[in-house]
């Protein structure tokens, strides 16, 4: 089956008959007929079902939904580490993803080491030999699109383990495990709900890894409500389509940026200005939803085209069928010291367009508008 098929296709409730997964809104199951499930911590029928989902669009041999996206990564990180191990990241990676490396696994004995945001210097350190690689398929906020076809062929020659944040790509524009990666994440709360209504985490990979993780899911108490779940797997149903339009919205809306002059940079996978254009060509189907760019000045000229806008609303978060805009220095990565930020290529001056469904004339005015304000 296809994306969109998979996407939309559901299992039908073998009690009742029913068409979508109902909400098993239950702490308990009755024993021992409910031996399979006994708990909701540990597993529920709607949960788990978002776990199949998820497998099934990343063509894995199992899924695991999370209380969140960094649930997902800091359960995933505790499975496969101990005091000792070796766990490389880069610098230009989520903020919170980048301090629960660095600041608590290093405090834990775990030795971690970051590499510089380029993929050669990646290669180069990873010859060294390490446990755990982590890294995101396209970089937030400044969209560097990871090599993962050359760090996945190195990972697998030198037996370590490589984790891909595929957040941003969505098994839409990429799946990591046809490139070697053993597991993949997904904040689930942007593009995969897609309403920005939902926190959740979701991870896909090789089976007997997904029940480790599982396994510790169910000992940190990391696990999704039903509820958010049951929301998830109906956003699912329509990632196809959405992915579909808010690809071709950003990639107007990042020409339309490129050229005007209160912007001073553009950053968009598929731009032939970008860094790493030839490797999006390579390794991605689609350049997705989030066109970061700098705005001439500092960053008061950013933040007041931020809170400029009429249709984009200026908020954190991403994915979701509405357009939003935030300033990732004191939002997204404000837990990152300057000296970090610098070496993420983070200015003051930077803003984080994520691009939604609606009509991209309106939202290239109401860009238009709030950039004539500086």
């Amino acid at each position: 089956m296809k994306d969109s098929t998979k996407s939309v296709k559901e299992a039908i409730d073998p009690t009742t008959g029913a068409i979508t997964i109902p909400i098993y809104q239950t702490s308990a199951f009755l024993y021992p007929e409910g031996e399979k499930y006994r708990y909701s911590r540990e597993v529920n029928p709607t949960v788990l079902e978002l776990g199949k989902k998820i497998a099934d669009l990343e063509k894995a041999e199992a899924g695991l939904a999370f209380s969140s996206g960094m649930g997902a990564i800091s359960t995933s990180l505790l499975t496969l580490l101990r005091p000792g191990k070796k766990l490389l990241v880069h610098v230009d990676m989520f903020g919170r993803s980048l301090r629960f490396t660095k600041d608590y696994l290093s405090s834990w004995g775990v030795k971690v080491d970051v590499a510089p945001a380029e993929d050669e210097a990646m290669l180069t350190m990873l010859e060294k030999g390490y446990d755990v690689v982590m890294v995101e398929s396209v970089t937030n906020p400044l969209l560097r699109v990871v090599d993962i076809e050359a760090i996945g062929k190195l990972c697998r020659e030198t037996g370590c383990t490589l984790l891909v944040d595929s957040t941003f790509a969505t098994p839409i524009n990429q799946k990591p495990l046809e490139f070697g990666a053993s597991l993949v994440i997904h904040s689930a709360s942007k593009f995969i709900a897609g309403h920005n209504d939902v926190i959740a985490g979701l991870i896909a990979g090789k089976g007997d890894l997904v029940r480790e993780i599982d396994m510790m899911r169910r000992t940190l108490g990391t696990s999704l409500d039903p509820h958010p779940a049951f929301l998830t797997i109906r956003g699912m149903k329509t990632l196809k389509i959405r992915m579909d339009v808010i690809n071709k919205n950003a990639q107007e809306i990042a020409e339309f940026l490129e050229s005007h002059p209160k912007v001073s940079k553009v950053y968009y996978p598929g731009l032939k200005s970008h860094v790493t254009y030839a490797v999006a060509r390579r390794v991605l189907k689609g350049y997705g939803g989030v066109v970061s760019f700098e705005v001439k000045g500092n960053a008061e000229q950013a933040l007041r085209v931020m809170k400029s806008t009429s249709i984009v609303v200026p908020a954190q978060s991403l994915g979701g069928v509405n357009s939003l805009i935030s300033h990732p220095a004191t939002m997204s990565h404000r837990t990152l010291s300057p000296e970090e930020r610098k070496a993420s290529g983070i200015k003051d001056s930077l803003l984080r367009l994520s691009v939604g469904i609606e009509d991209v004339e309106d939202l290239i005015e109401d860009l238009d508008k709030a950039l004539s304000k500086v």
